[in-house]
């Protein structure tokens, strides 16, 4: 009897007389899931009537968890938000704007943008100012040609006027003490 070897779980006889036993125990699932929705059972009689869903596992006020197919709740890639919120507050010609001030030099040619920076875009009316009073002159003959250039970059009728302003004065106020209504240097160069 000791020379005999162990049935193995194949082999051993089952006892409730199933024949189709299986040793990896899907047998036994299987006849745990039917036993649990037999038709006398708790689950079975807890069924909603047709057309009426499962309510979902609530997170916040906000609803239930992302099922198979992708919705608002999912993660979003950043790029589709942020063009979502720039349209959502209107920021889209704001952002051309700022475009074509970052990149002055490419849109107008090297050497006017070498003396020439933009300054602001109000109402059509774009604001240029220029490093001397000669290239003002020569920004106010060419500014035809600067609005045609601006509109084809930002749309047509975005910009209508090209407002140049020379370089900025110099200030004769040094120091912490000053004279109101002084008439300024005159004789000191003399």
């Amino acid at each position: 009897m000791a020379d005999e070897p162990d049935p193995t779980p194949t082999d051993r006889p089952d006892a409730s007389g199933d024949d189709d036993h299986r040793a990896d125990g899907l047998d036994l699932a299987r006849a745990m899931v039917r036993g649990a929705v037999s038709p006398g059972s708790p689950i079975a009689r807890k069924r909603r009537p047709p057309g009426r869903t499962t309510p979902r596992a609530r997170r916040g006020s906000q609803g239930g968890m992302s099922g198979a197919y992708p919705d608002e709740r999912d993660p979003q890639l950043l790029g589709g938000e942020v063009g979502r919120l720039v349209d959502q507050r209107g920021w889209g010609l704001d952002l051309q704007v700022r475009g074509v001030f970052a990149r002055w030099e490419e849109v107008v040619g090297e050497e006017i943008g070498a003396h020439s920076t933009p300054e602001t875009l109000t109402d059509g009316t774009l604001v240029v100012r220029t490093d001397s009073t000669a290239w003002a002159t020569q920004l106010r003959m060419l500014a035809p040609t600067l609005v045609k250039r601006l509109n084809t970059e930002l749309g047509t009728g975005t910009v209508t006027a090209v407002e140049v302003l020379g370089p900025l004065a110099p200030t004769w106020k040094h120091g912490a003490r000053g004279l109101r209504d002084g008439r300024g240097p005159r004789d000191t160069y003399g």
